[in-house]
């Protein structure tokens, strides 16, 4: 090259080739150099003004109200077409199960309404055979017993009470004895008919019986605190003395005396009797002897 083109090349500034990449992505800071001073011809990315920082969770309650509301209304959207989801489910079975609880409710009041009213005309029926027995038509009033013997209800176990005890009124003691047996056998019965029927049939065949016998269906009964212990205790304590046990009989007689619960025409034979077997059941002499019964529960004496 001439000497001329060498000067000028060197007296020239060196300009930079241009290059490839891609113009935003160049940084590029090298400097074009007039004289001695180099001069930066690209703007640094950064800047002076402040700038508000990117929100980490753009779901973040109060940071995007407009996106909140629209989360909400897709919630609540889901969760209704969830509950219309289960309705057409299960719809059909809850209007059934509930069908059939209003007709399970309406049968058991139906029921329970005809149960009422058919043990209130039992209840009438039995008033008006006690009327009959009362007016001495012991005929009719079995009839009519009759036909309420066939529950399992109290007013059937009164009425075969009753009817057994129109047939102890009218001297058939085999019948009233099986009829009261009858009662004191069923399982369905009131427990007190039960008992009171033990102790009827005891003491309509006591003279045809073992005193075992006696004594082992009566001493359940015979017990203070009982409601029939006056009755069990005084055919318990002639059984004892069928059986030659004065030892067990007084005593039994004495606490029967003194007993406030019992009948006083109970007591004052059970105090006699207690007397006879040399046990004494007299607590209040003056009161014995005025006829009245009188004196405290207190424990049996001991036999003589």
């Amino acid at each position: 090259m001439p000497r001329n083109s060498e000067a000028f090349s060197r007296a020239s500034p060196r300009l930079p080739l241009k290059s490839t990449r891609h113009p935003l992505r160049t940084r590029t800071t090298s400097p074009v150099v007039y004289g001695k001073e180099p001069a930066n011809l690209v703007l640094r990315p950064h800047s002076n003004r402040t700038r508000s920082p990117a929100p980490a969770n753009p779901a973040e309650p109060g940071l995007h109200p407009g996106n909140e509301g629209f989360l909400r209304e897709v919630d609540d959207a889901l969760r209704e077409q969830e509950v219309i989801d289960a309705f057409r489910q299960y719809g059909k079975l809850a209007a059934w199960v509930i069908i059939l609880f209003l007709v399970a409710l309406g049968g058991y009041l139906w029921w329970d309404h005809a149960q009422t009213a058919k043990a209130g005309e039992r209840g009438e029926q039995l008033t008006l055979a006690l009327d009959q027995v009362e007016a001495g038509k012991l005929d009719a009033a079995r009839a009519d017993l009759a036909k309420l013997a066939d529950g399992k209800d109290g007013v059937s176990a009164a009425a075969q009470m009753m009817a057994a005890g129109i047939l102890s009124e009218q001297n058939k003691a085999p019948e009233a004895q099986k009829a009261f047996a009858a009662v004191a056998a069923d399982d369905k019965a009131p427990q007190p008919y039960r008992d009171l029927a033990t102790i009827r049939e005891v003491a309509l065949g006591f003279d045809t019986l073992p005193a075992d016998q006696v004594v082992a269906r009566l001493k359940p009964l015979a017990v203070p605190g009982k409601p029939f212990f006056g009755n069990a205790g005084e055919l318990l304590g002639m059984a004892y003395l069928k059986q030659n046990r004065q030892d067990l009989a007084g005593p039994l007689f004495a606490a029967i005396a003194r007993d406030k619960t019992v009948p006083d025409t109970l007591r004052r034979r059970s105090r006699q009797m207690a007397g006879l077997l040399g046990v004494d059941a007299v607590d209040d002499v003056n009161a014995a002897a005025q006829g009245q019964t009188g004196g405290a529960v207190a424990p049996p004496a001991p036999a003589q």
